[in-house]
């Protein structure tokens, strides 16, 4: 499985975990209908963070990484 971490993009998160889209949006990240927003798709999780549009990144960095491994 991939180790996620702060510079993985949201596109990463959303390809490679069934679970990515409902784990970002628990975090604060709404990715929408069909995922249209390109720019946001190669943004990275550090980015969204500083941006104020992902809450706690480092809960769900592990989250993504600890769900992953079981």
């Amino acid at each position: 499985m991939a180790e996620f971490t702060r510079h993985s993009r949201v596109r990463e998160v959303v390809e490679k975990r069934p679970d990515g889209r409902d784990l970002l949006y628990r975090h604060g990240l709404n990715l929408g209908e069909g995922f249209v927003d390109v720019l946001s798709q190669y943004e990275s999780l550090e980015e969204a963070a500083r941006e104020g549009r992902l809450r706690d990144l480092d809960g769900l960095i592990f989250a993504l990484n600890n769900a992953s491994k079981k």
